[in-house]
């Protein structure tokens, strides 16, 4: 078969802890003082390996976005969310670099229904020794209906989705500053989760990369369609247009740059 067939551990996974919807449950990532394995930090941004390794055959890593277990990107302050960025693009490629892995996945996973489990805001690196990147994702997947530009970066609207709905993309020239990748994607969140849709409580971020070029995917997450599940159906909304003007009116009518 034409996949990557990777196994997961569900004895690791069992212990894995959980307040995605357990509230109640104690936050791991709150508890500073009891983490190991730290990698690198950043202020409070801190990169460290994961404990739970589920994943076989590949390393496991995760950024820890900061203090604030309750907040999110939308909340950040720019300076914050641009060494995030750069914090998580550094690490990305060193790991690329550094001639153990095939390919990294550099990826975020927020809300219920984003595959994640832990509420405190955080991304993953992974690292796989052994993989066939090809079957990654489609530069095609990236193309869409431009929303802005800015010194070499671009934000736009999916117009061949990878799933369907609200697929906001962002692909950044190379060389280009990654604090404009990094106000690209924060926009992009703020408006999935504040103004997209009201039963919106999810989303993911998907990093790529073919050689030197990076594209970063930021979609909505609900119960992914069967149509997609089923049978690799994807729909295109008729919404794009109006969508792509809606996030030029409420983002970027009054401004010639976002920063």
């Amino acid at each position: 078969m034409n996949i990557n067939l990777i196994r997961f551990n569900t004895s690791i996974g069992q212990q894995k802890p959980e307040n995605m919807r357990n509230r109640e449950n104690a936050c791991p990532f709150c508890d500073v003082a009891s983490l190991t394995d730290i990698i690198d930090t950043d202020g409070d941004i801190i990169l460290l390996k994961n404990k739970y390794n589920v994943i076989e055959g590949a390393d496991q890593f995760v950024i820890i976005e900061g203090s604030a277990c309750k907040s999110d990107m939308p909340e950040y302050s720019k300076e914050h969310m641009h060494r995030l960025i750069r914090m998580g693009l550094r690490h990305w490629k060193h790991l690329l670099d550094c001639g153990k892995y095939r390919d990294v996945l550099f990826f975020k996973n927020y809300g219920p229904l984003s595959g994640g489990t832990i509420r405190h805001p955080h991304m993953q690196l992974i690292g796989f020794p052994e993989i066939d990147e090809t079957l990654f994702f489609s530069p095609e997947e990236m193309n869409g209906l431009i929303i802005h530009e800015q010194d070499g970066v671009q934000l736009n609207i999916s117009n061949c989705p990878r799933v369907g709905f609200g697929e906001l993309n962002v692909i950044p020239a190379i060389g280009s500053s990654p604090d404009v990748l990094a106000d690209y994607i924060q926009i992009a969140v703020h408006y999935l989760m504040h103004h997209f849709n009201r039963n919106c409580t999810s989303y993911n971020i998907f990093f790529y990369h073919k050689a030197e070029q990076i594209y970063v995917k930021i979609l909505p997450r609900f119960a992914t369609s069967p149509y997609f599940i089923g049978y690799n159906i994807h729909f295109l909304p008729t919404n794009v247009e109006r969508i792509a003007a809606e996030m030029q009116e409420l983002y970027f009518r009054n401004c010639q740059k976002i920063t």
